[in-house]
C-alpha cells in the first residue's frame, strides 16, 4: 500500500533528522528501497566478525563487504568495500581490513558495522548503470540515468528528466544516452531487461516526489542483466532546509495581467521629463512618436506639462484607470512611487532603473517585490530597457524605436542582448510582435511571457535569451502548453557546472546546470539555440517554413562540394537523407547531364541552365515521398543568382497554391549578388543564406525538432 510505504519512510527520515544526520546508512537505504520496490540484493548488517561469517554462510556464495558509517559517504574512497569474498578466513580478514581502513580514513567516524551483501552477477551480459535523483535549484526534483560504476563521473553519459516520470518516459531515458545501443546488446551480448531498468528509474522518481526533503539519491551501480536490474548500492542524502516557496499565479491571472501590459489603453510615465538626454524624456518621445493611440500620462512633481501633455504631481492624480506605469526615476525613489501605483490600482509596473540586486542592493529589490505583492502589482524588471508591443504601436523604452510588425516575439534578460535583437530585426527586416526586457526578473519572468505569447494571435514564434530561470517547472508547464501551437526557441547563457560543486552523490556531481537545462528544455519541446545569431535566425526563419510531413530530406545541388557539406549538415542536425528509390533516381537522371550524379545529393553540376534547376526542384516538390528540399546553388553566368532565386520562388509558390507545402532551404555560394538573391528568397518563403552550408540546414533541423515536439510530424520514411 502506498500509505504504508510512506509511513515507513517518514518514520525513518524523522529518526535520521532527530539524530542530526543528513546521510542515510546503507541499511537505512535498504529500508527505503524495500518500501518503494527498488530492487536491491540480499544483505545483513554485521556488528562483529562472527556475525559477518554467519551472514555470508547464509548467502552461500561470494559476498561483498561494505563499511556502514553515517559519517563516511564514499565507502570506496575509504577502503571500505571488498568484493567477492568467500570462506570464513577471507571473511574475517576482509572484515578487519575494512574496519581498520575506515578508522584510518576518518578516525572520528561512527562505525555501525559491516554490511554483508550478495554479490551480483558479472559478465558479458551485464551492464553497470546509474539511476539517481537530485534537487535542481531551477527545476526541483530531477531523475537521472546513465552509464554507472566507478567511471560514471568520467564518462558523464547521463540524461535527466523532471520527476516524477511515468513508465514511457523512463523507458525513453534508456534511449537518450550515448551508449543506448550497449543496453540493447552488442558484440554477442544479450540486451538488458529494459522494463526492470525503467522501473528502477520510475520508483526513484516517485520516492523523491513523495519526500521533497530527500535532496539526492544514488543507485550506483545498478547491475542490469537480461533477467533484471538490481542496485548494488543505494545512497540517500537529505536536504539542509526547505526552499523558499515562490508566489504563484493561475493561468487566468497571468493572462489578465499580461493583456493589460501588452495591450494597454493608458500608460503613465513616472519620471517623465522635458529635458533631452533623460530616460524619462526618451520614453515619452518613443511613446508619442511611435504612434501609441492610448492615453499617455507624464508624472513629474516639478512640471505642469511635458512634451505638450498635462503632467501630474503623483500617479494617484491621474484620472481614470491606468494599465501600465513605466518608471524612469532613480532606484532609491522607486519604492515610494510604487506604493502610489499600488494605491491607484495599476496592475503593471515597468521598472527601467538599475541599482537593485544586480549591484548588491538585494534588500531594496526585496522591498519593491513585497510592495508589489501587497498591492497586486506585477513588476517587469528592474534594470531593463523597457519593452515594445508593435501591434499596439507601443514603444515603452529609452532605446531606439522599432515598429515593423510581424509574428516573432523576442525577450532578453540582458539589455545588451536586447539591443542586438533590435539591430538584427531591423537589418533582416524581421517583423516582431514584441521585444521585452526582463532584467533582474524580480517578478514577471519567462513563464509569464510564454503564457501570454502562446495565446497571442499576432505571435507565431517565441525566442528567449535567458541566463537562468526562477521557476523551471513553471517554464516547462508554459512551454508544454505553447509548443503544440508555435515554436519556442531558447538561448540559455552559461554552460558551467556550478551545481555540482557541493554535491554529495555521483548523480549530484553529474547534474551540472547546463546538463540539466539541456535535457529538461528538450523534454519540454523547446528548441535550444547554440548561440545568439542562431536564436535570432531560428526565430526569423521558423515561421517562414511550412511544417514537414515526414523525414525524407533530398539535396539538389549545382556544386558537388556543397552537396557533401550539406550532407554533413543534414546528419549533424539529426535529419534523414532519403534513400532514393530506383524510379525516382531514373526520373532525376532525365534532367541532369551524364557527368552529373543522381542519388542523394542530386548533383546537377554547375553549368546547367535555369531549366535544370526548375525541373529538378519541381520533381522534388511533386513526389510525395520527398518531404523537404535542401538546395545548393553555385554562382554561374549561365544561371545568375537572381535568376535562380526567381525560378525557385516561382516554382515553390506554384506548388503552395496547389496545396503542396514542403520546407525548402537553400545555400547560395557565389559573389556578392547571392546576398540579394537570398533576401528575395527569404521574403517568398524559401529560407536561404549566402556563404554557408550549415545555417540553412540548422534552421531546417530546428523546424523538424519543433514539429516532432508538437506532434505534427506525420508521413514517415
Amino acid at each position: 500500500m502506498a500509505e504504508d510505504r510512506e509511513l515507513t519512510v517518514r518514520a525513518l527520515l524523522d529518526a535520521v533528522r532527530a539524530e542530526g544526520r543528513a546521510a542515510l546508512t546503507a541499511p537505512e537505504g535498504k529500508v527505503i528501497a524495500d518500501a518503494y520496490g527498488i530492487a536491491v540484493p540480499g544483505e545483513e548488517l554485521a556488528t562483529d566478525v562472527d556475525q559477518a561469517v554467519a551472514a555470508a554462510a547464509r548467502f552461500g556464495k561470494p559476498v561483498v563487504l561494505k563499511i556502514v558509517s553515517p559519517d563516511i559517504l564514499h565507502k570506496t574512497d575509504a577502503g571500505g568495500v571488498v568484493v567477492g569474498v568467500e570462506g570464513p578466513a577471507d571473511i574475517r580478514a576482509a572484515f578487519h581490513r575494512i574496519i581498520d581502513n575506515a578508522r584510518a580514513y576518518a578516525p572520528d567516524a561512527r562505525i555501525e558495522g559491516v554490511q554483508v551483501q550478495e554479490l551480483l552477477p558479472t559478465g558479458a551480459d551485464t551492464q553497470e548503470v546509474i539511476v539517481g535523483a537530485v534537487t535542481d535549484p531551477t527545476f526541483g526534483k530531477v531523475v537521472a540515468f546513465g552509464l554507472g560504476g566507478v567511471l560514471v563521473e568520467v564518462l558523464k553519459d547521463i540524461t535527466f528528466r523532471l520527476a516524477p516520470v511515468d513508465a514511457d518516459e523512463a523507458v525513453g531515458m534508456l534511449d537518450s544516452i550515448g551508449a543506448a545501443e550497449v543496453l540493447r546488446g552488442v558484440r554477442g551480448a544479450r540486451g538488458v531487461d529494459r522494463w526492470a531498468l525503467a522501473e528502477q528509474i520510475r520508483r526513484v522518481s516517485r520516492l523523491v516526489t513523495d519526500f521533497p526533503e530527500i535532496a539526492e539519491v544514488d543507485l550506483n551501480p545498478v547491475i542490469a542483466t537480461p533477467e533484471g536490474a538490481v542496485a548494488a548500492d543505494i545512497r540517500v542524502i537529505l536536504a539542509e532546509g526547505a526552499p523558499k516557496p515562490r508566489r504563484t499565479y493561475t493561468r487566468e491571472q497571468i493572462l489578465t495581467t499580461m493583456r493589460r501590459l501588452m495591450q494597454p489603453r493608458s500608460v503613465a510615465v513616472i519620471g517623465a521629463s522635458n529635458e533631452q538626454g533623460k530616460i524619462g524624456n526618451s520614453v515619452m518621445r518613443n511613446l508619442i512618436d511611435g504612434g501609441f493611440s492610448g492615453e499617455i500620462h507624464p508624472v513629474n512633481p516639478r512640471a505642469d506639462d511635458i512634451l505638450g501633455r498635462k503632467a501630474y504631481k503623483s500617479v494617484t492624480d491621474v484620472p481614470g484607470e491606468v494599465d501600465v506605469a513605466v518608471f524612469a526615476i532613480p532606484a532609491k525613489f522607486v519604492a515610494a512611487a510604487l506604493e502610489e501605483v499600488g494605491r491607484k490600482g495599476i496592475p503593471n509596473a515597468v521598472l527601467i532603473p538599475s541599482g537593485f540586486a544586480e549591484t548588491g542592493e538585494q534588500a531594496l529589490q526585496d522591498e519593491i517585490v513585497a510592495i508589489g505583492e501587497r498591492h497586486g502589482v506585477r513588476l517587469l524588471g528592474p534594470n531593463i530597457y523597457g519593452y515594445y508591443s508593435t501591434w499596439q504601436d507601443l514603444c515603452a523604452t529609452f532605446c531606439t524605436p522599432y515598429d515593423v510588425k510581424g509574428g516573432v516575439a523576442l525577450t532578453s534578460q540582458s539589455g545588451g542582448i536586447g539591443m542586438a535583437i533590435l539591430g538584427f530585426a531591423r537589418t533582416t527586416k524581421t517583423g516582431v510582435s514584441a521585444i521585452v526586457g526582463l532584467g533582474n526578473k524580480s517578478d514577471l519572468d519567462e513563464d509569464d511571457l510564454l503564457t501570454w505569447f502562446g495565446e497571442d494571435p499576432h505571435t507565431r514564434c517565441i525566442a528567449m535569451h535567458l541566463e537562468d530561470l526562477k521557476d523551471g517547472r513553471a517554464f516547462v508547464e508554459a512551454a508544454r502548453a505553447t509548443v503544440p501551437k508555435k515554436p519556442v526557441v531558447v538561448l540559455k547563457a552559461g554552460r558551467t557546472a556550478a551545481g555540482a560543486k557541493a554535491a554529495g552523490s555521483h548523480t549530484g556531481a553529474l547534474a551540472g546546470d547546463d546538463a540539466v537545462y539541456d535535457d529538461i528544455l528538450r523534454q519540454a519541446g523547446v528548441i535550444r539555440a547554440p548561440g545568439l545569431n542562431d536564436m535570432l535566425e531560428y526565430a526569423r526563419a521558423l515561421p517562414v517554413l511550412p511544417t514537414p510531413q515526414g523525414d525524407n530530406v533530398v539535396i539538389i545541388t549545382g556544386a558537388g562540394g556543397s552537396g557533401v557539406l550539406l550532407s554533413d549538415a543534414v546528419t549533424d542536425n539529426g535529419l534523414h537523407l532519403m534513400e532514393i528509390p530506383a524510379d525516382l533516381d531514373a526520373a532525376f537522371r532525365k534532367f541532369i547531364p551524364p557527368f552529373g550524379a543522381a542519388g542523394n545529393p542530386v548533383d546537377i553540376t554547375g553549368g546547367e541552365p535555369p531549366s535544370t534547376y526548375e525541373a529538378t526542384i519541381r520533381l522534388g516538390l511533386e513526389d510525395p515521398r520527398i518531404h523537404s528540399l535542401v538546395l545548393g546553388y553555385w554562382h554561374t553566368i549561365v544561371t545568375p543568382p537572381m535568376v535562380f532565386a526567381e525560378v525557385t520562388a516561382r516554382v515553390v509558390q506554384e506548388f503552395r497554391e496547389r496545396g503542396v507545402e514542403k520546407p525548402v532551404v537553400a545555400s547560395l555560394a557565389g559573389d556578392v549578388e547571392v546576398e540579394e538573391a537570398c533576401q528575395y528568397l527569404f521574403e517568398r518563403g524559401v529560407v536561404a543564406y549566402p556563404y554557408t552550408t550549415e545555417k540553412p540546414v540548422a534552421v531546417l533541423g530546428a523546424k523538424y525538432r519543433w514539429a516532432r515536439a508538437a506532434g505534427l510530424l506525420g508521413g514517415g520514411r
